[in-house]
């Protein structure tokens, strides 16, 4: 009976011990898992050596055995084997291929990524991104669109009045206008809260439930419009060639200037330095035979390419760093051509009857013939004109504007996935979007800082070249000598004069003779040739009061001679200014 209990794995008498080498050993079974999806998957899936954390460290961590002190080796060991795995994790990163994130890649060197058509993108990939296929019919076209800098809100306006904005993801309508005119361009301002439409005869500003704010009399048949969000400006151009600039948080307009090259119908901004980019018919910078009907700059790339359209029907892409000579040209069908750069450095072209997109760095790498570069994706659109393309902030679409409404379109790669909350950020609520409008208030540049180099914002100013410290004894020497000067001229005049200077107690001997030594005629002769343009407001002053001083004596001399009456006083004289 106690072999049949001790067999039976159970309480075992107290005579009989237990030897180690005779138990057994217990089979312990994994808890279950409450996800079923990893459960299934956990038999037949491993992730690999670099990226398990408990992974023993790579061979080519290095050993500290001649440390004797045991915490120090450990803690050695331990950096050496963290900074091995972390190589291991880059190479398996470049494996990635982060440079091509999101793009399509075909599977040999025959396909092309420009056979693949909207539907097949929209059935591969997710129902999310596949939201942003999308047509819209409309009438009182061509239209234009233009997006918030999140790439939330859109706001769109068709050539005879029609204008609305709306929450293109959720479906929600914010405004609708018919404004019955002509209007030929629209943008937002800082927010959705606010939009701005170039109308007829002058641009007005409405808020978000499209009610009338303000009307621009100042912008006189504005073509084209652009907000600068970081300088709070607003800015138009027209059929009157007048540049201007208004600011939107003090209402006052800054500055107009006048380009004298007649109306201007292509307006684009350098988001790198604020700069402004116009196309005119006659330019300054001699870039197509006929007029410029396109600009845009890459935003990738901070501002350093700037591509440009032309009714002649080609496409240049020009190199703002030095403007020497195009990088890249080639010839379209269908004449002039809209063109809009992505965050990620593609190239959307507009013209004809379809829209064609070109990627780095074909379109950024110098060639001699004029051939297009390589297609990445292109897409047929029967109604023309086709007047605008933009491309939505942190997502792959692509919004084009034509005669029957707008179309958005599925642009692989296009679209910069990753988005700072601080400066855009397109899930803010209400409290954030305050908070954003009141820190970018406080964080208003001015308009005087818009230059072609903007790093020199927050950096320091370079000593003047000339200065008083007693320090440098040759510039001390130099300033020294042109005071010297700018006191012998003025002795001078009073000699001419006859006016001798009460401050000066010595004599003229020894005047004279500290003003010869080493300081002759012909010295001063040179400083009053080198002095000719220069303005110094001393010796303005001091010639103003030897002025004076001549007329007090000339009236002194007249009333003596009585060719004058003496003027009498009066009780407002103590109200004269001296």
């Amino acid at each position: 009976m106690d072999s049949l209990i001790s067999k039976g794995n159970a309480i075992k008498p107290l005579n009989k011990k237990r030897k180690r080498g005779d138990t057994e050993k217990r089979t312990t079974k994994p808890p279950p898992s409450s996800d079923l999806t990893a459960a299934s998957i956990s038999r037949t899936t491993s992730l690999p050596k670099s990226l398990r954390p408990t992974s023993p460290p790579p061979g080519q961590a290095s050993k500290h055995a001649h440390i004797k002190d045991l915490k120090l080796r450990t803690h050695l060991n331990r950096q050496a084997s963290n900074a091995a795995r972390a190589k291991a994790l880059l190479r398996d990163a470049e494996l990635l291929l982060t440079n091509d994130a999101g793009t399509i890649q075909v599977e040999n060197e025959l396909e092309r990524t420009w056979r693949i058509g909207q539907k097949e993108i929209a059935e591969d990939v997710s129902l999310e991104a596949a939201k942003g296929r999308q047509e819209w019919k409309l009438d009182g076209g061509p239209y234009r669109s233009r997006y918030t800098r999140n790439g939330r809100h859109m706001a769109i306006v068709g050539k005879t009045g029609h204008v609305a904005t709306f929450d293109w993801q959720t479906g929600t309508m914010h405004a609708e206008l018919q404004l019955q005119e002509t209007c030929r361009d629209i943008t937002f301002l800082q927010d959705q809260s606010f939009f701005a439409v170039a109308q007829k005869k002058y641009a007005f500003i409405y808020d978000r439930d499209g009610v009338e704010i303000h009307r621009l009399k100042a912008h006189l048949e504005p073509t084209r419009l652009e907000f600068l969000p970081y300088h709070w400006l607003l800015v138009s151009v027209g059929n009157t060639g007048y540049l201007k600039y208004q600011d939107t948080s003090t209402g006052s307009l800054v500055v107009e200037h006048r380009t004298k090259l007649g109306a201007c119908h292509t307006m684009t901004q350098n988001r790198h330095n604020a700069v402004i980019h116009l196309g005119h018919q006659n330019v300054r910078l001699l870039a197509h035979l006929g007029p410029v009907v396109g600009l845009s700059v890459d935003p990738s790339t901070g501002g350093r390419y700037m591509a440009s359209s032309g009714a002649d029907g080609t496409v240049k892409v020009w190199d703002c760093r030095n403007w020497k000579g195009v990088v890249r040209e080639w010839t379209t069908r269908g004449g002039g051509a809209e063109l809009e750069w992505s965050a990620k450095g593609a190239l959307a072209v507009a013209t004809g009857g379809s829209v064609n997109v070109y990627t780095k760095p074909s379109i950024q790498t110098s060639f001699a013939a004029k051939v297009p570069p390589p297609l990445y994706l292109t897409h047929p659109i029967p109604h023309r004109p086709l007047t605008s393309v933009r491309f939505c902030p942190f997502q792959d679409i692509l919004t084009v504007g034509h005669n029957a409404g707008l179309s958005s379109i599925l642009v692989p790669g296009s679209g910069e996935p990753n988005f700072d909350s601080a400066e855009a950020d397109p899930f803010e609520n209400k409290k954030a979007r305050r908070e954003r409008e009141v820190k970018g208030l406080l964080d208003k540049i001015q308009p005087d800082m818009i230059a072609l180099d903007p790093d020199f914002v927050g950096s320091l100013a370079p000593p003047p070249k000339l200065t008083t410290s007693a320090n440098d004894k040759h510039e001390g020497k130099a300033e020294e000598t042109e005071i010297d000067a700018d006191a012998d001229e003025v002795e001078d005049a009073n000699e001419e004069d006859g006016i001798k200077s009460t401050n000066d107690k010595k004599s003229a001997g020894e005047r004279e003779k500290k003003r010869m030594r080493g300081r002759g005629k012909s010295l001063k002769r040179h400083l009053r040739k080198h002095r000719k343009n220069v303005i110094d407001p001393t010796v303005v002053a001091i010639r103003a009061k030897l002025e004076k001083q001549r007329e007090e004596r000339r009236i002194a001399k007249e009333i003596e001679r009585g060719a004058i009456e003496p003027k009498k006083p009066s009780a407002l004289d103590c109200f004269r200014r001296s």
